[in-house]
């Protein structure tokens, strides 16, 4: 799955992620990557990442 490679996601793309506190219901925040907090190549969950918004999750899915 691409959104779990930390080489396919750059900042200033648009993401879907989903956050700590929503991991269980798995509700989805959209926004604009700000800064890539996963150091790693990948992530079995989902590589992490600060939002424009300022809210932090791993992303799910990669929307442009």
């Amino acid at each position: 799955m691409p959104s779990k490679m930390r080489k396919n996601i750059h900042i200033g793309a648009k993401v879907s992620i989903v956050e700590k506190h929503n991991q269980r219901n798995g509700e989805l925040t959209t926004g604009v990557v700000k800064t890539i907090l996963t150091n790693s190549g990948s992530h079995p969950h989902g590589i992490k990442v600060r939002l424009e918004s300022g809210k932090v999750g791993r992303v799910k899915s990669i929307l442009g």
